[in-house]
C-alpha cells in the first residue's frame, strides 16, 4: 500500500493505493475506486475493501472525501454530497494517469453512502465501467425519509427550521454547530444498524482518529436534504451494477429500490442474516461481498480490454 495524493480542482486529496502482491509496473491492470461511508475515512471499510480487491489482482484506491480525513478542503467536516460525487470522478482521473492502469478498465465499489455516490457518479461518467454497492444508502433520501424510509414528507421541516436558525446565528458570528454521523449514546429507540454503527466508529472495533464523528450542521444538512443519489438512475444505461445488502439491514429498502429502477445490467444479492454494518468489517459478510464483486469486476472490466 502506498500513501498518495491527487488533485481534485483546488483540493488535494489523500489516498491509499493498494497494489497486487505480484505487481509488475510494466503490466496493465484493472482498477477499482473504493468510496467510504459518510463519516468514514480511507483507513476503515474502504481500505479493507481496497486491500481485498488488490489481493484479487486489481489496483485499488481508497481515499478520504473532500473536507474530511487527511484530504483538503475548507470548512473541514463538511458532508457535501455533490462534492463527494466529484471526488469519485477525481479518483478516476488519478487512476487513469497511472501507466500501469488500463484507462478503459476502471470500476467503483461504494459502501453505505459511498454506494450512492458511486452510482450517481457513474450516471454521467462513462469512464466508470462497472459499479458495486455494499449496504447502499441514498444519503439524501435517508435524511428526508428516515433510516427505514417511513417518515412523512413533512418530517424534515423541524430540522430545516433549525438549519435556518443556525445559519443565521453563524452569519452573525456564532460558532459553527456540529452533529454526529452516528449516535453518541444509543438508546432503546435507536435502530439496530445505528447501534452497530456506534460500535464500529466509536469503539476499538474500528475507531480512527481521523473519523471524528462530526459534520457541520447547517452547511452539511442543507446540501444533503436536496441531494438524491438515485435521481435519473433510470438513465444508468452503460455501467453494469452489482448490489450487495443484508437481509436484516434496515437500509435494505434502498438497495431494492435501486435495483428496481436501474435499466443497465444488474444483479441484487441479498445475504441472509446480514445487517447493515456487518459488511463493514465482519469477515463472513465482507468475504461474501468480495466473492460477489471479484468475478463481477473481472467480467465487466475485462470486457473493455484484455483481462488481467
Amino acid at each position: 500500500m502506498d500513501s498518495i495524493t491527487f488533485p481534485n480542482g483546488p483540493i488535494t486529496m489523500a489516498g491509499n493505493l493498494y497494489l497486487p502482491g505480484d505487481f509488475d509496473p510494466q503490466a496493465s491492470y484493472s482498477a477499482i475506486v473504493t468510496v467510504h461511508p459518510g463519516g468514514g475515512v480511507k483507513e476503515q471499510t474502504a481500505g479493507l475493501y481496497a486491500a481485498k480487491m488488490a489481493e484479487e489482482g486489481f489496483v485499488a484506491l481508497a481515499y478520504d472525501a473532500s473536507f474530511q480525513g487527511e484530504s483538503g478542503g475548507e470548512p473541514h467536516h463538511l458532508e457535501d454530497p455533490f462534492a463527494r460525487v466529484e471526488d469519485v470522478r477525481a479518483a478516476v482521473d488519478f487512476l487513469q494517469s497511472l501507466d500501469y492502469v488500463d484507462a478503459e478498465r476502471i470500476g467503483v465499489l461504494g459502501v453505505c453512502a459511498g454506494g450512492g455516490y458511486a452510482v450517481n457518479a457513474a450516471l454521467t461518467d462513462y469512464r466508470i465501467k462497472a459499479v458495486t454497492t455494499v449496504s447502499a444508502v441514498n444519503i439524501g433520501t435517508s435524511f428526508r425519509r428516515g433510516w427505514f424510509g417511513t417518515d412523512s414528507d413533512v418530517a424534515a421541516v423541524p430540522t430545516l427550521e433549525a438549519v435556518a436558525q443556525q445559519r443565521t446565528a453563524e452569519a452573525q458570528g456564532a460558532d459553527p454547530a456540529y452533529i454526529p454521523y452516528v449516535p453518541e449514546q444509543p438508546d432503546e429507540n435507536t435502530p439496530r444498524d445505528l447501534v452497530e454503527a456506534h460500535d464500529y466508529y466509536l469503539t476499538a472495533r474500528a475507531q480512527h482518529p481521523n473519523a471524528r464523528n462530526k459534520q457541520l450542521f447547517a452547511k452539511s444538512i442543507s446540501r444533503i436534504f436536496t441531494f438524491d443519489a438515485f435521481h435519473l438512475v433510470e438513465n444508468l444505461f452503460t455501467a453494469p451494477l452489482l448490489i450487495v445488502a443484508g437481509s436484516e439491514a434496515g437500509s435494505l429498502w434502498m438497495s431494492t429500490e435501486l435495483h428496481g429502477r436501474v435499466r443497465s445490467p444488474k444483479k441484487l444479492v441479498v445475504v441472509e442474516g446480514g445487517a447493515h454494518m456487518d459488511f463493514y468489517d465482519v469477515p463472513k459478510y465482507v468475504d461474501q461481498a468480495v466473492a460477489e464483486a471479484t468475478p463481477f469486476f473481472r467480467e465487466n472490466l475485462a470486457a473493455h480490454s484484455e483481462g488481467n
